[in-house]
């Protein structure tokens, strides 16, 4: 596949919220460690590549956070 010529580089996705989830993915970013330790060294490719799969993890927690509703806090009953 040749590559596009981009005429910005393409920025970072952090968004400075640095913690992993339990998965090993940014809770900011969704980057893996390796997405995100080895960024500056990445070709513009394959930056666009890490944000295409962060944009699927997002889509994926999205998914599964609607499927399983918050739970309510249960009032006991007062009679």
């Amino acid at each position: 596949m040749a590559e596009q010529l981009e005429f910005f580089p393409v920025q970072s996705p952090c968004r400075g919220i640095c913690q992993s989830d339990d998965r090993g993915f940014c809770r900011g970013c969704f980057r893996s460690r390796d997405e995100r330790f080895n960024w500056q060294k990445m070709s513009d490719a394959q930056k666009q590549e890490v944000l295409r799969l962060c944009r699927q993890r997002l889509m994926r927690k999205l998914r599964a956070n609607k499927s399983n509703p918050p739970e309510e806090p249960q009032q006991p009953s007062l009679f």
